[in-house]
């Protein structure tokens, strides 16, 4: 079975459980910090090591979450610990944010520009955004800054990009030109 259905299900199971116990926000939360936590490398290498056993692995996980973390996420690590699906963890947390965001209707849009936007600016394509219908009305935007691009900025989300950087400008421009015999008029 491959790790994106692994994960997809072990994810609708906690989200399923989760919404039932009224906790969804809290576990996903939970999630949220595991990610953060399974990103350090001594972490990882726990989680993926098939020679520690899945009770030094819980130790371990308790030792780091233990009262941090709601009981249900607790107890769901625990499981998947049992079910010998340490190694995919870090899917299943990121599979329970991506369903959660589908349920609750956010978009993430990636905004990358010449210097940093003013709220004012993300509001402006926030509602822009919406009255497209491209997006969800809920919006989390993650932002960055590209020196490169001249001015302008460029968005993605999903599966669609719009630049409307002076950079894509010139490379337009440049192509045009060493495509066409323009003569110049004296």
């Amino acid at each position: 079975m491959s790790s994106y259905r692994i994960a997809s299900r072990y994810a609708k199971s906690l989200i399923d459980l989760a919404t039932e116990q009224g906790k969804l926000d809290k576990v996903v939360e939970d999630m949220t910090y595991f990610i953060e936590v399974s990103k350090l490398r001594d972490v990882e290498l726990l989680l993926k090591s098939p020679i520690i056993t899945s009770d030094r692995k819980g130790k371990v996980l308790d030792a780091i979450f233990g009262g941090k973390v709601d009981q249900l996420t607790n107890a769901f690590l625990h499981i998947i610990l049992k079910k010998g699906r340490e190694s995919y963890l870090r899917d299943i947390a990121d599979e329970v944010i991506s369903q959660y965001r589908v349920i609750k209707g956010i978009s993430i849009v990636h905004i990358v520009s010449a210097e940093t936007l003013a709220p004012e600016a993300l509001e402006a394509i926030k509602q822009k955004l919406i009255a497209s219908k491209l997006t969800h009305t809920n919006i989390e935007f993650r932002t960055s800054v590209d020196k490169d691009l001249i001015g302008g900025f460029v968005i993605s989300f999903e599966d669609k990009l719009y630049d409307a950087s002076v950079r894509h400008q010139l490379n337009v421009l440049r192509k045009e030109f060493s495509t066409k015999d323009y003569q110049v008029a004296l």
